[in-house]
């Protein structure tokens, strides 16, 4: 008797902090689920103020500027090459680029670079480090009751009053496309379309609950493209790690991955506007396994698994490190 009431007290106590759980905010889940990581402003400026802001979103699309983080596993296209490739449309751009080693290889900046290339006062081209996806988050509970899946088009469309022949529809279809390709070899990946599905999805990849989580800090509107000064280069981890990027959608959602061993560096610059920024920096000590037609190889003119490769993180991509 007494095991039987032990029993049902024990399915009573879960099934409360289910239920209770389900109704927590997002940012009271983070709380609870990352007690000891200090939630990036680029999360808590997402949130929703109150509990019912999801349903008085605005029926649009929200879109970034770059994805170049998440390129390393397709062929590198023309269009993306073209995009690197050195046009100057204006006398500002001549300025920014004269003198620049950049123009030995035709590109107006490199995306990608090698670990040797983060030095105290090394100076780069590079444009804007803030993405400008003002995509809020949503409460997982609302996000679940919308669906996510290529089958599901129509009523996706239909429940944002999105026009099937639009720019919008076309970019739904293909944030949803990529979330449900396959994973990609050396790597454990997730679309989260919730803040609670991105913790839950930490949690299981770095196995730990002990996590630090960064993002890069923009100081000031800066330029599109610029000369930027590395003023301190600082390692922050080497391990695995979980990287998140912000993808075009009506919501916040998140193509998280991770694998592989990686380093983890925090790096202070300075634009030739005074825009500082702490960018955090990615170097994949093992590139083995991404496409040798990727565009990192087309930048830099080396092969998979032959050295470290690095790339910043826009100001709205959020690193989890444990």
């Amino acid at each position: 008797m007494k095991l039987q009431l032990l029993y049902s007290i024990a399915i009573y106590v879960l099934a409360f902090v289910a239920s209770t759980q389900a109704a927590l905010s997002p940012e009271v889940y983070w709380k609870i689920k990352l007690s000891n990581a200090q939630m990036p402003k680029v999360v808590k400026d997402f949130l929703p103020e109150a509990e019912n802001d999801a349903r008085a979103t605005k029926e649009k699309v929200y879109y970034g500027l770059h994805q170049h983080g998440i390129l390393v596993f397709n062929a590198a296209t023309e269009y993306q090459i073209h995009e690197l490739k050195r046009e100057i449309p204006n006398m500002h751009l001549r300025q920014v680029t004269e003198g620049s080693s950049d123009l030995q290889d035709n590109f107006l900046y490199k995306p990608y670079f090698l670990e040797k290339d983060l030095e105290k006062g090394k100076v780069i081209n590079f444009p804007s480090l803030k993405n400008k996806n003002e995509a809020p988050f949503w409460p997982r509970e609302f996000v679940e009751s919308i669906p996510f899946s290529s089958e599901k088009i129509p009523q996706i469309l239909n429940h944002f009053s999105i026009d099937s022949n639009s720019k919008d529809a076309q970019t739904i279809k293909e944030t949803i496309k990529f979330c449900e390709a396959p994973t990609n070899k050396g790597q454990k990946q997730k679309c989260a379309t919730s803040l609670e599905s991105m913790v839950d999805f930490s949690l299981s990849m770095l196995g730990t609950n002990n996590i630090q989580v960064i993002a890069t800090d923009v100081q000031g509107e800066n330029q599109m493209l610029q000369k930027y000064t590395i003023e301190e280069v600082e390692l922050i981890a080497e391990g695995i790690n979980m990287v998140c990027h912000k993808l075009n959608y009506a919501y916040a959602v998140h193509f998280c991955h991770g694998g592989g061993s990686t380093k983890t560096f925090m790096v202070s610059m300075i634009g030739a506007d005074g825009t500082k920024v702490k960018a955090v920096s990615i170097c994949h000590k093992d590139t083995s396994f991404w496409n040798p037609k990727g565009l990192p190889f087309v930048v830099l003119k080396v092969k998979p698994g032959t050295t470290p490769i690095c790339h910043f993180l826009q100001d709205d991509q959020i690193v989890f490190l444990p």
